[in-house]
């Protein structure tokens, strides 16, 4: 991206980034990653436009209903939407989605959520998808939002090709040009896939845990209801003993 084209990015962003971190602040999930760009531009998806859903999910189990919360929403995505297809992040949600809709999957990635994801990483796998030329009007990436330790839920992010922008209705008030546009697209759909992956990865580290230490907590109480027979019948043995002595 030319020097000049990050300048004029930067400048764009900057009208939202306060009032984003201020819907941050106060937990509206409809405002996360870019969407209060695309609300404050009155970006609304065409009717019977080509959707694209981008499911996080990484290669990993051992979390509860953690995979099945991001596929069970990516399914209803899709079979509300005919025209959509699917891009899945993780082989875990891979083969929970292709029981049902095998043939939306366009595209799928693994080697996911074995670290901390990073921006680069986010980027790589979002050329990777435009690379391919698959088309959409709007893509709809599907994540688990941490909500906290014990809680998280199946959210959506929002993301519009350059045609759709350009059509909003307060598009007329953003100075932009043409060239940067498809930047624009590029910048918007990494970083959404980066805010998915993060609030992913978070998610599931708090549920490996908590499953943990759950698992922990079954083990011990197996152990003391194990050690309580035990000493039972070492004392009923021991009670016999004393009882046949004693005869």
């Amino acid at each position: 991206m030319p020097h000049k084209d990050k300048f004029q990015l930067f400048l764009f962003f900057e009208d939202y980034k306060i009032y984003e971190d201020d819907c941050v602040n106060k937990n509206d999930t409809s405002t996360k990653g870019d969407g209060a760009l695309f609300n404050n531009a009155d970006t609304k998806p065409p009717e019977d436009g080509q959707i694209l859903i981008v499911t996080v999910s990484s290669d990993r189990g051992l979390c509860g209903g953690i995979h099945s919360s991001v596929s069970k929403h990516s399914r209803k995505v899709a079979q509300e939407n005919p025209n959509s297809q699917i891009v899945v992040l993780g082989d875990k949600a891979k083969a929970q989605i292709s029981r049902t809709v095998r043939e939306k999957i366009k595209l799928s990635f693994n080697q996911i959520g074995k670290s901390v994801p990073t921006y680069a990483e986010a980027s790589a796998v979002a050329d990777t998808i435009l690379k391919e030329k698959i088309e959409f009007d709007q893509a709809v990436i599907i994540y688990n939002y941490f909500r906290s330790v014990i809680s998280y839920e199946a959210e959506s992010i929002p993301v519009y090709s350059e045609t759709t922008f350009t059509r909003s209705g307060n598009f007329d008030a953003y100075e932009i040009e043409d060239d940067v546009l498809e930047n624009l697209k590029e910048f918007a759909f990494a970083n959404s896939i980066y805010w998915g992956l993060v609030e992913g990865h978070a998610s599931e580290m708090a549920s490996k845990r908590s499953a943990m230490e759950n698992a922990t907590k079954n083990a011990g109480e197996m152990i003391d209801k194990l050690t309580l027979t035990y000493n039972r019948g070492r004392q009923a043995v021991i009670t016999n003993e004393l009882s046949m002595c004693l005869k």
